[in-house]
């Protein structure tokens, strides 16, 4: 299926590692430009030469999202070079573990900035440009919006934030035709991930507890699956889409646990 992505611009926030960076794949893949936002210069630059190496293009502005100035320089940046915006996936963010007995108000609150705040401003700045074009936004979400987790109040509210966003932004943004909607993900192996699985004693031990609870093949969900959702329902394939919030977790969220 040809998702009619050749040369459109798609800013991904994050995207040089993890999720984001597999999202940027899969975008180049299909003809588009994913421009990748991100504070790790290294890492951004990396990664767009990966994608440029491949036969793909790709594009970058520099910026740490939790500065409201520097998400509104890499919209800038972004349409200095291309004179548009096609798409936005909100992606960049980071389970902080910042808890309600273990945090603190001035803790809770950079875990909102971190997590929920610039999903909203480089929303927000790159709106102009996806009304112009008639764009989509996917905002990239987290389980623990509706499981919890423990220990990750900032987290945990920030991804509430992220699904209630993208049921208010596709009713306010109707008349513009610009679709939003959410993919939720629950165990997707990332680096992030293996940090955290790595602070335990027994890591092998705590993947295959985990892998046994996922319903579908009992296995974790791959970067590519998320980013193959998250490509689509950016694209006008899923033209009549909007206001979704749908969870490619091979079932971890929703189907009974006594199944395990």
């Amino acid at each position: 299926m040809d998702l009619n992505l050749e040369n459109k611009v798609i800013i991904v926030t994050g995207g040089s590692k993890g999720i984001g960076n597999g999202i940027c794949n899969v975008l180049a893949e299909e003809g588009a430009i994913p421009v990748i936002v991100g504070r790790n210069k290294e890492n951004v630059l990396s990664a767009v030469e990966r994608i440029e190496k491949a036969g793909g293009k790709a594009y970058y502005a520099f910026a740490e999202l939790t500065d409201p100035e520097q998400c509104k320089l890499a919209v800038e940046r972004t349409v200095e070079k291309f004179g548009r915006i096609d798409g936005l996936v909100n992606n960049a963010g980071v389970n902080d573990s910042i808890g309600l007995e273990n945090g603190s108000h001035e803790e809770f609150i950079t875990s909102l900035k971190r997590n929920v705040v610039h999903y909203y401003l480089m929303a927000q700045h790159a709106l102009p440009y996806l009304k112009e074009s008639f764009g989509a936004i996917v905002n990239i979400g987290s389980k623990t919006a509706e499981t919890g987790q423990g220990g990750t109040s900032g987290y945990a509210a920030a991804n509430g934030g992220r699904n209630a966003l993208t049921r208010e932004w596709a009713v306010e943004l109707l008349p513009y035709k610009i679709r939003v909607n959410a993919v939720v993900v629950a165990e997707c192996y990332t680096p992030l991930y293996e940090k955290w699985i790595n602070t335990f004693d027994k890591p092998k031990e705590k993947i295959e507890s985990i892998t046994r609870k996922i319903p579908l093949e009992n296995r974790m969900t791959t970067t590519e699956e998320i980013a193959n959702a998250v490509v689509f329902l950016i694209s006008s394939r899923s033209s009549h889409t909007t206001g979704q919030i749908f969870h490619v977790d091979g079932g971890y969220t929703h189907l009974d646990r006594a199944l395990h």
